[in-house]
Parts: structure tokens; C-alpha cells; sequence
């Protein structure tokens, strides 16, 4: 299992001490958690997320050229099309849909081929970030073999709702965990501690 820390902005070093797999860096202006100047030099182990929200392409290349991104995240209302163009940048492309209640499964068709990971986030006001949970047991019609990413309110409170998650047939394809507000002090500033007590139990249980 996979970790992804996102919203990175303020002790980005510190939280690469621990070693998770993704780091995600929010480049939408309208967030809190919205990342801009100099990133640092991280280990080859750790892939750097870039998190969009309906942005332009041309802008999405000139920050992966910038930061030496491995990964693009689009939160927004991006096209299969717009993907599609995005993957010739031989990047992960991570689409991004988000569930309250229910969620119609079908949409995902039209993106099988021109991205590598979905993830599910709560629907909230904001494009991510919210820190609530949505109802994980819709994940038992997932009707893809695509691995996806569990994001929305994971915090360590959840610590025994992820477990129980991950010993059930929904969790097949989860590929990673995607934690964020849940485990920060203020938007952008994670909590160190936290962090490391949630990988270690997720490292000692999985």
C-alpha cells in the first residue's frame, strides 16, 4: 500500500524524512495549500505530485519542466481528451472524481486509457481538502481493474476503518492512500508526529 501526502507547502523536507511514496503540491491559487517558489531537493524515491484544477495545459507542462514533476493530479473538470494530451508528457496522469452519496461508475469508461490512476475524494465545497470521509462501501460496485488512490478526511482516528477497508474485496485495486487536512497543525503545515504513527501502523499492519 502506497502512501501520498498532499498538499505539501511549509515543511516539505521534514515530511520527506519519512520516506512516503508521493508527495502532492497544490498549484491551484484558490487553495489555502497553494504551493509557489522553490521546492526542495527531494529523494529519487518520492514522486512530486502536481495538483490541478481545470488549468490550463500549456501551464500544467511549463511546472512539470519547472519542478521536475513525475505525476499530474487534475481535480477539475478535465475532459478524457484533455488526458489524453496530458499523457504524451509520459507522466502518471492521476483523474480525480469525487463521491457524496453515490457515484455512477459509468463515467469511468471514457477515461480506462488515458490515465494510469483514478482517485476518489470526498464531494465537498472545495476541490479537495475537506477532511470529510465519503461511504467507502460504494467502492464495492468499482466496476474497473484501474489501481486508484483512497483519498477524503483520512486521518489517524480512521486508522481501524482503513484496516477493516483493506481486508475487504473493494480494496483489490486501492493502490494508495492519499491524506492531507487530517494531518496538518494549519493548511499546508503537517503534523510530523501524526504522520509517522499512521505510516508506521499502516506499514505494520499491511
Amino acid at each position: 500500500m502506497k502512501l501520498k501526502v498532499c498538499g505539501m507547502k511549509y515543511n516539505t523536507a521534514e515530511v520527506a524524512q519519512l520516506q512516503p511514496d508521493y508527495l502532492g503540491f497544490i498549484f491551484y491559487e484558490k487553495s489555502s495549500r497553494h504551493f509557489e517558489g522553490e521546492m526542495p531537493t527531494l529523494p529519487d524515491s518520492i514522486k512530486k505530485v502536481g495538483v490541478f484544477v481545470d488549468e490550463q495545459i500549456e501551464s500544467i507542462v511549463n511546472h512539470i519542466e519547472r519542478y521536475r514533476l513525475d505525476a499530474v493530479q487534475l481535480h477539475g473538470h478535465e475532459t478524457p481528451e484533455y488526458c489524453r494530451i496530458l499523457k504524451a508528457t509520459n507522466k502518471e496522469i492521476i483523474k480525480v472524481f469525487s463521491i457524496k452519496d453515490n457515484f455512477d461508475f459509468t463515467v469511468l469508461s471514457d477515461y480506462e486509457d488515458v490515465c494510469d490512476y483514478f482517485l476518489f475524494d470526498t464531494k465537498g465545497k472545495l476541490p479537495g481538502g475537506n477532511g470529510y470521509k465519503f461511504n467507502w462501501e460504494i467502492l464495492k460496485d468499482y466496476p474497473s481493474t484501474k489501481p486508484y488512490f483512497l483519498s477524503g478526511g483520512i486521518g489517524l482516528n480512521e486508522v481501524d476503518n482503513v484496516l477493516s477497508f483493506l481486508r475487504k474485496q473493494e480494496s483489490k485495486y486501492c493502490y494508495a492512500l492519499d491524506v492531507n487536512s487530517k494531518f496538518e497543525t494549519e493548511p499546508g503545515l503537517k503534523n510530523i508526529e501524526a504522520l509517522e504513527k499512521f505510516k508506521q501502523t499502516l506499514s505494520f499492519h499491511t
